[in-house]
Order: C-alpha cells, then structure tokens, then sequence
C-alpha cells in the first residue's frame, strides 16, 4: 500500500481538489511535416513534443496552478535552491502506440508511487498519485501525435520535481515545480540485444546505507559518471556497483537493475534495500519469470559467487533492466583485480531466458500480447 502522507510539516490533501492540468488557449503546435521529419530518426528523446504539464507547490497553498503549456524554459533564477544544494527528483515512463493506433502506458500508477517515496526521501512535497496520472495522461493526449508507431518504438516522459525557491540558506524549500516533458524515442540501444560488455567498480560507490540510493534523484546518476568513464576506458559500455561498505555484494547499474540466470532455472536479484533503486522494469521481469519457467529468487548476491558461478557454469545468463533499454544482455565482465584487469566472459550470444523475458515484456507493452498483469493504461480521448 502507498503511503500518500507528505513529510512532516507540510500541509495535507485531505480537502484538496484534484489538479485538472488542463491545457492553456492559445497553445502552438509543430507543422506536420517537421515533426514527422524530427520522428523519422528520432534518437532517444532528440527532440521534445510540443506540451509540458506544470504544476506549483508552496508551503502555504499546496499544489496550485496546474497546466499544460507549451514546452520552453522554466525561467529559474541563478539562486534557485536545486542549482546549489540538488533538491530534486524524477521519473520515467513510456506512451506505446498500439496497431490500432491507440496510445497505451506502461504501469505509471507505479511511477507516481514511487516518485511519492523519492520525494519524502529528498524532503519534497508529495504529489498525490492521481494528480501524477492526471499529468501523465492529459499530456500523452494532448501531444498524441508525437507517439512514434515501429517495433519498441515509443514515446518517453520525464516527470520531475525540484526545489524552486531562491535562496542560499541549507533548509527545504519552501516552494517546489513538478513538470512533465517527453518526446519521441527509439531503442535506447541501438543494438539492445547485442550482449554489453559491464564493468565492475569496487572503487566508486553510487549509494551507501542511509542514503539516496532508494530515491529517483538525480545525484545518484551524477555519482556514477566516473566510474561510467573508467569502465569506458576499458571498454565497457556500463557499470555494475557494489555496495559502499564492503564492495562484496551486488547492487545494481548506473541505471539498470541486475539479474542472473542460473543453470537450474532460478531468476536471481539482489533485493531493493536502501541503497537500490525499486525498478518498475524490475517489479514487472519478477512477475513474468512463473510464467516463463523462471523460479524467481530475491536474496544478496555477493561478487565472488557472481563470479565463481560463471566461471563454473552454475551462472549462465545476467542481464541488465530499466524503463530506457529494457531489457539489455551482459556478455562480459570486466574488473581490476590485484591492479589487473580480469575478464569474465558470460556469452556471446543472447540466452533462451533473457529473450524470453524481454520478448514476452515487450510484447505486453506493445499490445501483441495479453495483458493478465492489468498494466497497461489506455490514453483515452
């Protein structure tokens, strides 16, 4: 159960109105022709649709002024709050035009929970669960034309908050945007179902007990870069963490959570403590895998069973999972060792279990496939 209480000392909703978040007369739209020649190579997220849904927080009038307006600056100034101390948060989530030319979300009702979490983590108002929806919906209808039709293709939306006050005194803002942007986007990779090849930092850590690792923000994505640019400089294209204390056990991606297969069936991932980002990609693969002949097992992995198991064959697949790539193979990886480096090869080719899991995902999302789950969302209108 979602806990829609908002951090201590700021108001309630318990006689709010819902935010309507409807859209502004006199709004101005992109030409046909140059949005369809934008949405025929459109990269991930290149360019941007014509709306964003905006909406106000203060500590004395709670949320207000709510609209969908045209996409343009924010207009923040240079003593804005989260320029200098980062009081932020996000989200992501993707619209899907089905063969009939209905437009379909994936599971936002998990997003707008989760994005309540992040914000009592990061000391943000809390934007209440339907009013998230309302956003979501109003502006993925009214920008409906930009929702790319191809195989997983899609539209990606980026819900976020962040402290708005201007001052440069350490405190919680007194005053806070939510803003929701999105635009048209191809295969975050390219090559999504070539195996990657994952470096394994235990030098850098992303998140340590007691932090923000739980909570969308951010700084734990800033955190990562370095380590991001250390395994590229070893070939990598992504970074597997461990956790902070010791560096012995699993943790997740720079922006992915992470999953093995074993030999004997079992669908290993490390549990979402304080320190791991809940992946709604994550959530979803987890109640897929019975139905796919995968018993799933949430349980600390540390790196020396991770290893040991590959290299003995107990281990056969891993894969890495999020909203932008969903599903994405790990072939090989990488760590120093003893100040070598050392190169665990996975495969080189794409196991039965992590097309499975990404076929029968995908498949959900792009209406070809049943949904028994009830996690897609019909953009009606």
């Amino acid at each position: 159960m979602v806990d829609t209480g908002v951090p201590c000392g700021y108001l309630g909703y318990a006689d709010r109105m819902s935010l309507p978040f409807e859209l502004l007369p006199d709004t101005r739209r992109t030409a046909p022709e140059q949005r369809a020649q934008m949405m025929r190579d459109p990269g991930f997220v290149k360019h941007f649709s014509d709306h964003m849904a905006v909406a106000t927080w203060t500590a004395d009038q709670g949320w207000h002024d709510s609209r969908i307006e045209n996409y343009g600056p924010l207009g923040i100034m240079p003593g804005t709050a989260v320029l200098h101390y980062g009081q932020e948060i996000f989200e992501g989530l993707k619209v899907y035009q089905h063969a009939d030319r209905s437009t379909w979300l994936f599971r936002p009702e998990m997003n707008a929970a989760r994005m309540m979490a992040s914000a009592e983590r990061m000391d943000l108002p809390q934007l209440p669960v339907e009013d998230f929806l309302t956003s979501v919906r109003n502006l993925a209808r009214v920008d409906r034309e930009w929702v790319p039709f191809g195989e997983e293709m899609s539209y990606y939306m980026r819900p976020f908050m962040f402290a708005d006050e201007v001052f440069l005194g350490v405190h919680s803002a007194a005053r806070a945007t939510y803003a929701v942007i999105g635009g048209p986007a191809a295969p975050y990779l390219s090559d999504g179902m070539t195996p990657v090849d994952i470096w394994v930092t235990t030098t850098y850590s992303r998140a340590g007990e007691g932090g923000t690792g739980a909570a969308k923000c951010g700084g734990n994505y800033a955190s990562a870069l370095v380590a991001q640019h250390e395994g590229a400089r070893n070939g990598c294209s992504q970074v597997l963490f461990t956790d902070a204390a010791t560096h012995q056990w699993v943790e997740e991606l720079g922006g992915m959570n992470f999953f093995a297969v074993t030999s004997d069936g079992v669908l290993l991932t490390p549990p979402t403590s304080g320190s791991i980002l809940a992946g709604i990609t994550r959530d979803s693969i987890l109640a897929l895998a019975p139905t796919l002949g995968l018993t799933p097992q949430v349980r600390p992995i540390s790196l020396s069973e991770l290893f040991a198991g590959i290299v003995e064959g107990d281990i056969c697949e891993a894969f890495a999972c999020g909203t932008a790539a969903v599903v994405t193979p790990i072939g090989r990886l990488v760590h120093k060792q003893d100040q070598e480096v050392e190169v665990i090869p996975l495969t080189s080719a794409v196991g039965d279990a992590t097309r499975a899991i990404r076929t029968s995902l995908v498949d959900i999302q792009m209406g070809r496939a049943e949904d028994r789950f009830g996690w897609m969302h019909k953009v009606e209108g």
